[in-house]
Order: C-alpha cells, then sequence, then structure tokens
C-alpha cells in the first residue's frame, strides 16, 4: 500500500483505516506537503514503523497512516479495498 499512496504524486486521495485505538478514520490527504517543515526532521524513521506521513486536509496538520491496517483507499479513478482484496477503476 505504501507505494499506491506514493504512486499518487501529491494528488489527494481518501483513505479509510483502522487508528491505534481501534476505531476506523476517513481522512482526504495528501504526500509532499512542506508546509511548517524546520528542517529538523522526526526522531524516527517512519517506514521502520510501517507509517507513512501524509498532510490531513480536515486538520490542516500532518498525521501519519499505518499502511498496514488501511481498509480502503482512493485516489481518482483507483479504489482499492482491502477488506475484499479488491482494485477497481471507477
Amino acid at each position: 500500500m505504501k507505494e499506491v499512496i506514493t504512486a499518487t504524486k501529491g494528488k489527494y486521495f481518501s483513505v479509510v483505516f483502522t487508528k491505534k485505538d481501534g476505531s476506523a478514520r476517513k481522512m482526504t490527504a495528501r504526500i509532499g506537503v512542506r508546509k511548517g517543515v524546520n528542517g529538523k526532521g522526526m526522531n524516527y524513521n517512519p517506514d521502520d514503523k510501517g507509517l507513512v506521513v501524509v498532510w490531513d486536509l480536515q486538520k490542516q496538520d500532518y498525521r501519519m497512516v499505518n499502511v498496514s491496517t488501511i481498509i480502503s483507499f482512493k485516489c481518482g479513478k483507483k479504489v482499492i479495498n482491502n477488506s475484499t482484496n479488491q482494485v477497481e477503476l471507477v
């Protein structure tokens, strides 16, 4: 799934995933946003933990998405539903 998110190349996408507390969350996001970046970086590598850093459109802030808990993903005409393991073009 990380490759699918990376392939969006900054386009908006929606993703439904299971949060750490067990609840589901739907997010409209994008990658590649540099707003507020100060150059210090993070204390850890998100890739090591299976996370992808995204910009949450509703919260207007950075969030992490655990790629192993993604339920569904949609970007443009590409829809991936992990609960049924189907890739659809709509």
